[in-house]
């Protein structure tokens, strides 16, 4: 996505997240033509610290250091959770905001933020369990949302919590954040950063032929 002091210009959507690794530039490279902008009209490229997918995180990373190193201009990384919740256009005073990103099983990568997107409880990885989350839900109305949060519904039987579908983080909402950290001049390094991928990466083996 391409923003301007905030506001969004353009942006692209991969369909298909195996497609990065091929898709990332030429994406990046249309959205350039169609707003007539050049990398060296970028004043800063921010990108997704994480966690997430580690193979998405790791092209991420380099496409952005790519653009970064050959223009001279400065990395803004955001976690992944509080980029999600951006993703809430009117988010309320009084209620606790819950982003959830899949891990496996009944885990997920969660944090707590208020309406301001401040964090209330870190990032971390969590197994969940009929109990999670019991004493801040027994203080505050905690909403809950993001691709984690479906198989958490069954589970977390509090009415204070509330559920909402369909809330997928994307670049196209990173404007805000990235101007206030922009102006703000909170960077990372280029040349040391590494998305925050909170559990090593663990690859996936093909079975043998004739095996399931």
């Amino acid at each position: 996505a391409l923003h301007e002091q905030g506001h969004l210009l353009a942006f692209r959507i991969l369909h298909t997240p195996q497609s990065a690794a091929s898709q990332l530039a030429v994406q990046v490279n249309e959205l350039f033509e169609e707003t007539g902008m050049k990398p060296t009209s970028l004043h800063g490229v921010a990108i997704s610290a994480g966690p997430g997918s580690y193979t998405g995180l790791r092209i991420g990373a380099a496409t952005a250091k790519g653009l970064c190193y050959g223009t001279g201009i400065p990395l803004i990384a955001i976690d992944s959770l509080r980029v999600l919740s951006a993703a809430i256009p009117e988010r309320q005073p009084d209620i606790y905001y819950c982003p959830m990103i899949d891990a496996r099983r009944m885990e997920v990568y969660c944090s707590v933020l208020d309406y301001q997107l401040q964090e209330i409880e870190t990032i971390q990885a969590k197994v969940i369990d009929a109990n999670s989350f019991a004493d801040l839900l027994n203080q505050h109305r905690v909403v809950f949302f993001g691709d984690g949060a479906s198989k958490c519904r069954e589970t977390i039987q509090h009415p204070n919590a509330t559920f909402l579908n369909n809330i997928y983080g994307s670049a196209q909402h990173m404007g805000a954040l990235t101007f206030s950290r922009y102006a703000a001049k909170q960077f990372v390094s280029v040349g040391d950063f590494e998305p925050n991928y909170l559990k090593d990466f663990v690859a996936k083996t093909k079975s043998p032929a004739g095996m399931l």
